[in-house]
């Protein structure tokens, strides 16, 4: 059967996007349509920042877009020695806290040892810093992008643990979604299932999605990568099929595969 998966490619990677490689290995068809589109903000504030590691208690990232911003630091050459030689070893000697795995990995690329891999969301995240970390200490370094959720910030905030943000990156509706999702429309018909992984993406692709589905809308199974994305959709009134245990691909896979599977469509494959 024909999923859609409305998510953002892995940047410079060749070999197929693991989660159209896990639907594939379930028998179903997975296309990827881009929904966002990113502009890196503050680049400066942000090399002068990473090479000041006694000033701070650790780093948190949220987004693979954050790592992407520090990748982007470094390889403009600014500091990027400075980093080799001492600077990423100062940062190990503290705690790298990431979400997910797509994260984790890409921190990993980087030299440093992150923390909080298996944590789905934010709020999972936050938890384990509160636990670890002490009121007194330095802040930790928090580069996020321009609509993050208030989630982790507030809930150091009201234990006390100190954190300092910067807005690394703006998100923004990709410039082709609309025309790429009508192409998609018109080219591979209904898809038995979406797959959402973010609420921006809800909120700039519903919409589209809802005009272009017409009646066949509620036949649709739709999937969300986890339970912030899952509280997006119902919020904009969808019925969600299944929600990621995990936000990985094996994890999205499995779900979708046991949803299309519970309830037989009338969709071709």
């Amino acid at each position: 059967m024909h999923v859609l998966l409305l998510k953002e490619p892995r940047d410079g990677e060749s070999a197929p996007d693991p989660y159209i490689k896990e639907l594939a290995s379930q028998g179903h068809k997975a296309t990827l349509i881009p929904v966002l589109s990113f502009k890196f903000v503050s680049l400066n504030t942000l090399s002068n920042k990473l090479l000041q590691p006694e000033k701070y208690g650790g780093l948190v990232f949220t987004s693979p877009r954050a790592v992407e911003a520090v990748k982007k630091c470094l390889e403009a050459g600014e500091g990027s020695e400075e980093w080799n030689n001492s600077v990423r070893d100062k940062w190990n000697t503290k705690s790298i806290y990431v979400v997910g795995k797509a994260t984790a990995a890409l921190v990993q690329n980087l030299g440093l040892n992150p923390l909080g891999e298996d944590t789905g969301t934010a709020e999972i995240l936050s938890r384990i810093i509160i636990e670890r970390e002490d009121t007194n200490s330095p802040p930790l370094f928090f580069p996020c992008g321009s609509i993050k959720r208030e989630v982790l910030p507030t809930a150091l905030r009201e234990n006390g643990v100190p954190l300092e943000t910067l807005t690394v990156y703006q998100t923004a509706e990709h410039p082709d979604l609309e025309k790429n999702l009508k192409n998609y429309f018109r080219e591979q018909g209904i898809p038995a299932s979406i797959a959402f992984f973010s609420p921006s993406g809800v909120n700039f692709c519903l919409e589209v999605v809802q005009r272009l589905s017409g009646e066949e809308l509620r036949h649709i199974k739709f999937a969300a990568i986890g339970p912030t994305t899952q509280d997006a959709m119902i919020a904009k009134g969808l019925c969600v099929s299944c929600t990621a245990e995990k936000p990985s691909a094996e994890h999205l896979a499995a779900a979708i595969a046991k949803a299309l599977q519970e309830s037989p469509t009338s969709h071709s494959a």
